[in-house]
């Protein structure tokens, strides 16, 4: 198997339905000599923020001198990106040797599998073969029934920001949504959660308290001096002054907190990371796709916002970074988005929109979402596909304009690399 027969494998129709639930995953692990017990883990789950503590996280234990697996999703630009070691992609060759044999071990035991399924194995499995001596493993959807909580002994549980997301399948209300990011907890490990509505709170405290393990929280009024600009932040936390990170807005402020109790605890579990690891690993840490500018004249902005909590961090961003400027926003969205409250909550920083098909089968329509807009009295253009919406956006902006890009994160990707072509390049 090469690397595009690997591909073609992992994305095939037969395994891209939903499947909530351990079974499968728990039989496939089994069929690979369950790697994930011999590995060192963080498990972190959250509707929004967890890839960024994520990749914080695993920055900082690479400046420590761990070797250190990565596991997230989706991918911004290509497929390898989920699946990292000190922030290293997993190489093809890697990639399709392991695909390979776990495909072989699917028809050996008959297992029934989907494609997360595949690529968690896959993961946790290079994760074994290279050794790694801590893997930091980000939840894909929910926590109680998610693959990655095939996993039965985490060093440490986070939980980042709940909010409203995927309520099909998780709950329509913030108590069932955090009782199935709760549902990552084990018995007798530290759980670590972002400070955030009392309702979600309550749910992760009466789990956790039923399992016998403490929780940790950062204080959020100990983020002091606080000093921001376009190429990044600088802020004190507790004791320790002048930290630097190149994330920006407030919620990263708070993702920076959270690592840092983190931080905490682990060299408690004797994970030993010195101050300078420390900072070091959040002053390099990058994280495309969140509120990242890849372009300037005129400033051209990608964001993956695509729920409440989300955008409005995207909203406080835009009036604070350019709130005197004119803003175009190109959005892709999903059907199953509440795209009314996304409009209603975007439209007073934005001049106008220009709208796009996002690469996925859930994909609301450009012309279908133009429709939505302009009901909402919007200034609006439907685009045949992602290099004419970048072009109509950046003649409406001229060099004084800011393009914004947000919705999704199934077509960020492509605005990132369309941007980056010779074409745009040049214009920098």
């Amino acid at each position: 198997m090469n690397y595009e027969e690997a591909l073609q494998y992992i994305h095939s129709p037969k395994y891209s339905r939903m499947s909530l639930g351990l079974d499968h995953i728990r039989s496939l692990m089994n069929a690979l000599g369950n790697p994930e017990k011999q590995l060192k883990i963080v498990h972190i789950a959250g509707t929004n923020g967890k890839g960024s503590v994520a990749s914080y996280l695993s920055h900082i234990l690479g400046k420590a001198g761990y070797k250190t697996g990565l596991f997230t999703s989706p991918y911004i630009e290509r497929f390898n990106e989920r699946i990292k070691i000190n922030q290293e992609d997993i190489s093809d060759d890697s990639l399709a040797k392991i695909t390979e044999m776990i495909k072989n071990k699917i028809e050996e035991e008959q297992i029934p599998t989907t494609e997360f399924e595949i690529m968690t194995a896959i993961a946790l499995q290079y994760f074994y073969e290279q050794q790694c001596d801590m893997v930091v493993l980000e939840v894909g959807l929910g926590g109680r029934l998610d693959s990655t909580n095939v996993i039965e002994h985490p060093l440490l549980s986070i939980i980042t920001s709940i909010s409203y997301d995927h309520q099909a399948f998780l709950g329509s209300t913030l108590t069932e949504i955090a009782g199935e990011k709760a549902g990552i907890i084990k018995e007798n490990t530290p759980v670590l959660l972002y400070s955030q509505e009392k309702e979600a709170e309550d749910v992760i405290y009466r789990v956790a308290h039923e399992k016998n393990s403490p929780v940790f929280q950062p204080d959020f009024s100990q983020i002091t001096n606080i000093s921001t600009d376009l190429r990044g932040q600088s802020f004190d936390y507790r004791s320790l002054k002048d930290i630097k990170i190149t994330l920006l807005g407030e919620h990263q402020l708070k993702n920076a907190a959270v690592v840092l109790e983190a931080v905490q605890l682990l060299n408690e579990n004797e994970i030993h990371i010195d101050e300078n690891a420390l900072r070091l690993g959040l002053a390099e840490t990058t994280w495309p796709g969140r509120f990242e500018i890849i372009h300037q004249k005129p400033i051209v902005v990608i964001d993956g916002a695509h729920n409440i909590d989300s955008i409005n961090a995207l909203v406080d961003n835009l009036t604070k970074y350019f709130h005197d400027k004119k803003i175009i926003a190109i959005l892709g969205i999903l059907k199953d988005k509440d795209v009314d409250q996304i409009i209603e909550r975007v439209s007073p920083v934005v001049h106008s929109f220009i709208t796009v098909t996002p690469g996925n089968p859930r994909a609301m329509k450009a012309e279908d979402l133009a429709l939505r807009l302009a009901d909402k009295n919007q200034i609006v253009k439907a685009s045949q596909g992602f290099e004419e919406a970048i072009d109509l956006a950046l003649e409406e902006a001229g060099e004084d304009g800011i393009v914004c890009s947000f919705g999704s994160l199934y077509y960020i990707g492509e605005i990132r690399k369309i941007m980056r072509s010779e074409k745009y390049d040049s214009q920098k």
